[in-house]
Formats: C-alpha cells, sequence, structure tokens
C-alpha cells in the first residue's frame, strides 16, 4: 500500500491517527494516576468528553473536507470536459475553415491557370502574326527594292485611294493621251481646269540614302542625290502629262509615302516651290485623298449645273402631280361625304325597321293600324 504524502485526506487521516494515540497516552497516563485522586479521574474524565466531542467534530470536518474536495474534482473534471469540447467544436470550424478555402484557392488556381494558357495561346498566335508580318515586311521590302515592283505598288496604292474617293465613271487608269504618253490616272474634270493627270513616283533610294547617312559628307551627297531624283520627277511630269487643250494647266504627283513627303516639306522647300512652278503638285496619300474629295465636289456641282434642265422639267412634272393628287383628294373627299349621308339615311332606315319589327314582337297591333294599306280588309269583331 502506498501513502501520498500530498493527498489532503491522507494527510487529515494521519494527524487525526497521531491524535487519537496521544490521546490514548494520555488516558493510559489519567489510568495510572487514577488512583491519585478521584478528582483529578474526573477532570480527565471530563477532558476525555471534550477530546471525544473535538474529535468527532474533527470527523465531522474531515467529511465536510472530503465532500467538498469531491464537489472540487467533479466539477473540474466537468470543466475540462466542457474544454475539450469546445476545443473539439474550434477545431471542426478550423478543420471546415481551411477545407472551404483550400476548395477556393484550388478552383481560384485552376481559373488563373486556364485564363493563363489562354493568354499563352494568345501569345503564341501573337507571335505567329509577328512572324508572318516579318515575312511581309521582307517581301515589302523585296518589292521595294526594284523600281518596276515599286512602281506598281505606288499605282496600286493610287488606284485604291481614287476608286475610295471617285464615282468609277470621274477616272481612267493608264489613260494613253494624245502624245503617246500613259498616265497612271486621268480625272475628267469639268472645264475649267479640264482632265488632269496624277502620277506616281517613289524616290525610295534618295530618301534611304538620307536615313543612312552618318557624316556630313554621306548627308550632303544623299541630299543631292534627293533634289536630282525629285527635279527629274517633276520635269518628266510637267513635260509628258500637260497638254494645252487636252488636259488641265497642271497635274499632280504622287508619293506613296507619308515619310518622303514630309521630308520634302521639311528639308526640301525649294523643291516643292519648284513643283509650284513647274505647275506640279506634290501630294501624299492623306493629301492626295484631301484632293480627291475636293475634286468630287467639283464633279458634283458640274453634273448638277449639267442637270439642271432636266431637273426643272422634273420639278414641273412633280408640280403637275402635285396639282393632280390634290384634285383627286378633294374629289375623294367629296365621295366620302356623300358615303357620310347615305350611311346615316342607311343608319335611320335601320332604326324605323327596328321599331317595326320590335311592335310586332310585342303584337301592338294598334300602333300598327295606322300604317295598314288601305287595300286589306281590316279585321272586324262579329256581332252578337
Amino acid at each position: 500500500m502506498t501513502i501520498d504524502l500530498n493527498d489532503p485526506l491522507t494527510l487529515i487521516a494521519i494527524v487525526g491517527a497521531a491524535f487519537a494515540l496521544v490521546l490514548v497516552i494520555l488516558l493510559i497516563m489519567v489510568v495510572k494516576r487514577a488512583g491519585q485522586s478521584t478528582q483529578m479521574a474526573q477532570i480527565v474524565a471530563s477532558q476525555m468528553g471534550g477530546v471525544t466531542q473535538r474529535v468527532q467534530m474533527l470527523s465531522d470536518g474531515q467529511q465536510q473536507l472530503f465532500g467538498g474536495l469531491t464537489s472540487v474534482t467533479e466539477a473540474q473534471a466537468q470543466s475540462q470536459a466542457n474544454m475539450l469540447k469546445l476545443m473539439e467544436q474550434r477545431l471542426q470550424n478550423v478543420t471546415e475553415m481551411m477545407n472551404r478555402n483550400l476548395t477556393t484557392s484550388a478552383k481560384t488556381t485552376a481559373a488563373s491557370l486556364g485564363e493563363l494558357q489562354q493568354r499563352l495561346k494568345t501569345i503564341d498566335k501573337a507571335q505567329e502574326n509577328i512572324t508572318k508580318l516579318s515575312g511581309d515586311v521582307l517581301s515589302l521590302q523585296d518589292i521595294l527594292s526594284n523600281k518596276q515592283t515599286r512602281g506598281a505598288f505606288g499605282e496600286i496604292q493610287l488606284h485604291d485611294i481614287v476608286s475610295k474617293a471617285l464615282p468609277s465613271d470621274s477616272y481612267s487608269l493608264q489613260h494613253t493621251l494624245s502624245n503617246g504618253k500613259r498616265a497612271d490616272c486621268l480625272i475628267y474634270l469639268p472645264n475649267p481646269p479640264g482632265p488632269i493627270v496624277i502620277d506616281s513616283k517613289f524616290p525610295l533610294e534618295a530618301y534611304e540614302a538620307l536615313r543612312r547617312a552618318k557624316s556630313d559628307y554621306e548627308l550632303n551627297d544623299a541630299a543631292r542625290l534627293m533634289r536630282t531624283a525629285v527635279r527629274t520627277h517633276i520635269k518628266a511630269i510637267s513635260e509628258k502629262y500637260i497638254i494645252e487643250g487636252e488636259t488641265a494647266d497642271g497635274a499632280l504627283m504622287f508619293l506613296p509615302s507619308e515619310a518622303v513627303y514630309a521630308e520634302l516639306h521639311a528639308n526640301f522647300s525649294e523643291l516643292v516651290r519648284e513643283g509650284f512652278n513647274a505647275r506640279v503638285w506634290i501630294v501624299s496619300p492623306t493629301t492626295c485623298m484631301a484632293t480627291l474629295n475636293t475634286m468630287r465636289a467639283i464633279l458634283k456641282d458640274a453634273r448638277m449645273r449639267e442637270q439642271a434642265g432636266a431637273i426643272r422639267k422634273e420639278l414641273a412634272l412633280l408640280y403637275t402631280d402635285v396639282d393632280r393628287l390634290g384634285t383627286r383628294v378633294e374629289n375623294l373627299d367629296r365621295h366620302f361625304g356623300m358615303a357620310a349621308k347615305d350611311i346615316a339615311e342607311i343608319k335611320i332606315s335601320a332604326d324605323k325597321a327596328g321599331r317595326r319589327a320590335q311592335r310586332l314582337d310585342n303584337f301592338d297591333f294598334e300602333e300598327l293600324a295606322p300604317d295598314v294599306d288601305p287595300a286589306v280588309v281590316p279585321l272586324s269583331v262579329p256581332k252578337s
């Protein structure tokens, strides 16, 4: 048997036993001395009674202490159980929350991966387009490196701009003039100014030399090349496509590059003035479209003037038609008035017929008597 000295009950029991032992020893001593005096015996007996009473009180206190310790133990056990239950519930809530968060995170991650995959596909497609565009740019460079293909490129661009700005019957492509020269485009403007020629030119070599120039010598040489090329084009257009009595007193030189056009106006303004003096106006794709829109307004105004007689004739016919329409509307209104009168009379007759039918239905012969035909023999009451 093991004795736990830390246990309060054990300590109480040991103290009680020690106290009882002391009482026994005192009792023996008292008994030994009982013969000395009766008075002492009585005192001892009285003390023994008090000791017994105190022992009983101590025993009762021990029982109460045991009950209190039991209650404390039970309360502590209940508290531990409640705490364990609360901890289990909180752990379950945390677990459910973690599961929801993990599920949401998994869905979000899957969606993000899907979007990333779509973007990667888009990037791959864009890369393919870039690769294709690079090939197209190389092809464009190959086209522009050859004078003939470069001329065809300018003609195609000019055709596209003219076809979008003007009616198809107002211009002619690759038109041959009376001097045997073939113009890229001839626009049939009314006199004045008359048909005007647009010819496509592209001084690409000179422009690229300007862009590649790194020293003053290369820059001056490229500028000289640019002036020579543009002056040659201006002179050729002025001599070939300005014919008195056949074309307008001027022509257009179409540059299919906005960059070359900007370079001329920025750094070679004297070439632009020389073109004005030679009655050759230099245009780019943008300015050519604006010029063609102005020409379209001129063509529209000329055609309106040409059709002025026909328009006046059509207006006279329109006035006649409107007058005839007014007359027919009056006739129709008169017919509607007559029809309304007829409908009113028909309504009156219908009302009378309805009243007569009602009287017949009620056998109202007295009211019918005045309207009876005289040829009809009236009914007579037999005499009695």
